[in-house]
């Protein structure tokens, strides 16, 4: 068991071995819960806002079935306008 002592003005300084396993860095957030009486403590990235609706649920989702389709061999291969363009015709989308 590891212990860490918590100091003035509510600050907890976590131990290296801590800091090390968890490849820890200064200014690291963290997500603070209290579940069933214990405190529990999740490593955060912070993200830029430009950037953030790439981790929505709903993205991520589509992402995954993106990597199943991709893993099953469910996808096309297109390599330039002309396969595009005969691409999208033969789904029978109207272009302007």
């Amino acid at each position: 068991m590891i212990k860490a002592k918590l100091g003035k003005r509510s600050q907890l300084v976590l131990p290296k071995a801590i800091v090390d396993a968890m490849k820890l860095e200064e200014g690291t957030e963290f997500e603070v819960q209290i579940v069933d009486g214990r405190i529990v403590m999740e490593p955060m990235l912070s993200i830029p806002r430009s950037q953030a609706w790439f981790w929505s649920d709903e993205w991520q989702k589509r992402e995954r079935e993106a990597d199943e389709d991709a893993r099953a061999g469910r996808m096309t291969t297109i390599r330039n306008a002309e396969e595009l363009d005969a691409y999208i015709k033969g789904l029978g989308v109207q272009q302007d």
